[in-house]
């Protein structure tokens, strides 16, 4: 189990780090988000009423979009330099791997969502810079890594990648998104959101414990 835990944690640090030197992905879904926000701040005009209504629906789309940026290109570093093939052929589960992809977009759509919190709290003036979100944006990625992930590394070595995979993984995601919009409402509505919680948390098990199991027949060429 130690040793499972170090490759998975190794295995999200590299990731990690490749971003932050390379900067390609997070500054592309940084500017994505603001671009998304300054648009639908300025050009719907929302009354605050309406903006309360329809912000958590707005803050999670942008999220995802911004996400499948990401995604398209999670594989792309591996499959170009053959550093996929040395993972595979390393003395690892296959699903250390996946969760080791996970946990690194786990923490690269954090930090693009602390990002857009604030720009739609300040633009929107919905307050969504609040502790009580934590658990749901946990919930909400992790739920999106982890069916993102798998659905990242089918479609990995296709031509028209960029095409199938949002294809093939909105319709998965729409559970997540639904169940992430729901929660923010409640949260912003001061209303009880521990429901809706729990229903995320069966999700993402759901998701994980699939793509532990499929991960491995996924990168078969």
């Amino acid at each position: 189990m130690g040793n499972y835990a170090r490759t998975v944690t190794t295995l999200a640090y590299k990731d990690a780090l490749v971003e932050l030197r390379t900067r390609e992905s997070l500054v592309a879904c940084v500017v994505f988000v603001s671009i998304v926000v300054v648009v639908f701040a300025f050009a719907l005009d929302l009354a605050p009423a309406t903006a309360h209504a329809v912000a958590p629906g707005l803050l999670w789309v942008t999220v995802v979009f911004a996400g499948l940026l990401a995604l398209g290109r999670s594989f792309t570093a591996e499959r170009e330099r053959g550093c996929l093939d040395g993972l595979l052929l390393a003395p690892v589960d296959p699903s250390a791997l996946y969760i080791g992809k996970v946990l690194g977009h786990v923490v690269f759509m954090l930090i693009v969502l602390a990002v857009a919190l604030p720009v739609f709290t300040v633009l929107l003036g919905v307050p969504l810079l609040s502790v009580g979100l934590a658990p749901v944006a946990a919930l909400g990625v992790l739920g999106f890594a982890a069916a993102g992930t798998l659905f990242a590394a089918l479609t990995h070595n296709s031509r028209s990648r960029d095409v199938l995979l949002p294809t093939l993984f909105l319709p998965l995601a729409i559970p997540v998104i639904i169940t992430a919009v729901g929660a923010t409402h409640h949260l912003l509505a001061n209303l009880s959101s521990n429901e809706t919680l729990g229903v995320m948390a069966a999700t993402d098990a759901l998701y994980l414990t699939v793509g532990m199991l499929l991960f491995a027949y996924t990168l078969e060429e």
